[in-house]
């Protein structure tokens, strides 16, 4: 468990040596989610470069861009990692494309966040295992859901330390890091796709649009997948 003290001083610290404290406390058990997004590859850099006991895994939907797949081979290569990567348990979508269909999910928020939670939830749920950290790349600035979370907090339904690193960080913050290091990303980010999740339900935003009015644009509200939102 971490202390106050331990805390704070996690909470006081650069970035960088946040990553080092938290992996020096939980080595092994720490583990980062990456979804290849701006923010999740600044993280990527921090950690690679830092040679951090940290295990990195992301969550292949199945229904991806190609442009992900190009991005994860060439992260690997630049930074000699191998990502891990987890997917759905087929017989969870061959069910889910029998009974709804196999694009579902435009027909209801239901219909969208179960599949969500059978192509993303359970497979993190199942990387998640034995760990004891889990690093994330959000930022408050993403959405309303996010903007009270604090840097490090306690998953009580994981039963495991959720650790934010990048919450205050700001868009531009971000992009200079990425410039800086030349870091790689998705070039769809530059083509107006700010916030990227599946094919089906991504789209490029309008100037001056919310960043994550992408995400599943035919719904009003609930641009959440149960990533994190607790259960």
């Amino acid at each position: 468990m971490f202390t106050e003290e331990q805390i704070q001083e996690i909470e006081n610290a650069s970035t960088a040596d946040a990553l080092k404290l938290v992996a020096a406390q939980f080595p092994e058990e720490t583990v980062f989610s990456t979804s290849l997004g701006q923010e999740d590859q600044v993280l990527t850099e921090m950690i690679a470069s830092a040679k951090l006991p940290v295990r990195i895994f992301t969550l292949d939907t199945g229904r991806l861009f190609y442009e992900h797949y190009d991005l994860l081979e060439k992260t690997n290569a630049r930074y000699k990692i191998n990502i891990d990567v987890y997917f759905p348990e087929a017989p969870d979508v061959e069910a889910y494309v029998k009974s709804k269909g196999v694009n579902g999910f435009y027909e209801s928020v239901e219909n969208r966040k179960e599949c969500c939670f059978i192509r993303k939830v359970k497979p993190l749920n199942r990387a998640l295992t034995g760990a004891k950290v889990w690093i994330t790349g959000l930022r408050s600035e993403q959405s309303d859901n996010r903007k009270d979370m604090k840097m490090i907090e306690w998953d009580e339904d994981r039963g495991l330390y959720k650790f934010n690193p990048l919450i205050r960080w700001s868009y531009d913050e971000m992009m200079d890091y990425i410039r800086q290091k030349n870091v790689p990303y998705n070039p769809l980010h530059d083509k107006g796709f700010i916030s990227i999740g599946c094919a089906p339900c991504t789209r490029a935003i309008e100037p001056g649009e919310d960043p994550r009015a992408g995400r599943w644009w035919w719904e009003v509200s609930h641009k959440e997948c149960g990533l994190h939102v607790h259960q």
